[in-house]
Order: C-alpha cells, then structure tokens, then sequence
C-alpha cells in the first residue's frame, strides 16, 4: 500500500507542478499581450525627410513629412512613404519578435506568435521584407 501512496503522491506533486506551470505561462501571456498592444514601429527614409509610426497591428498611425519634400516629384514621395511604412513594420516585427522571446522563450507557441504577426505585417511587401 505503501508504494501506491507514494506513487499517488508522487503523481499529484506532478500534477500540481503543471497546473503551477500552466497558470505561470497563462499569466506572461497575457501580459506579453498587454505590451504588444503598446507596441509601436517607426522609421525614417535615408534622407530623413519622411517619418513613420506604425501601431501594433501595422497601421499608419504617424507621418511626417519634411518640407524638402516638395523639391520631388510626387510619385517619388509616394514611393519613400511606402518603403518607410514597410521598414516601421520592419521595426515593428523586430519589437514583436524579442518580447515574445522575453515572455515564452524561443519555443513552438512563441514562433507562432511571431509568424501570425509577421504574416499579418508583411501584406503585400512579402515575407522577405518583414524577416530583415
């Protein structure tokens, strides 16, 4: 009898250590989703005339544009706003990417995460963009 109440024991201190497992991750998840909501990306183009802040989920939510601007066709602008948004979300990823390794480790669920986002930031600019 002796050894089946060890074993029993022995069962439910493993039990217990993986529901103590489980709630720990439960809570770095849902603080790492907390921080990824406060996330912001930004960049600037090689001349620093146009600036970019995008939000969590990739969204412009800041330019500035300087008035050295005005000396460039319009289409070149154009062009510098949408390489400039791309490497915020560049930055952005990059954010995602070490947060998630600094809550749940570099493991199956973690690279997930970052997949999920990358795929989500990458658009139509290609997964290549969003890996740099």
């Amino acid at each position: 009898m002796w050894a089946d109440d060890a074993a029993l024991g022995a069962a439910g201190r493993r039990l217990d250590e993986w529901e103590s497992s489980l709630a720990e991750r439960a809570a770095r998840a849902k603080t790492l989703s907390a921080r990824m909501q406060e996330l912001t990306g930004t960049a600037h183009n090689n001349d620093r005339t146009i600036d970019v802040t995008v939000e969590c989920s990739g969204l412009l939510i800041g330019l500035r544009l300087d008035e050295r601007i005005r000396q460039q066709p319009a289409a070149r602008t154009a062009q510098q706003i949408l390489e400039t948004t791309r490497a915020a979300r560049t930055d952005l990823l990059r954010q995602v990417r070490e947060l998630t390794v600094e809550f749940l480790g570099d493991d199956a669920s973690a690279q997930a995460i970052i997949d999920s986002y990358r795929s989500r930031l990458a658009g139509d600019q290609g997964s290549s963009d969003a890996d740099r």
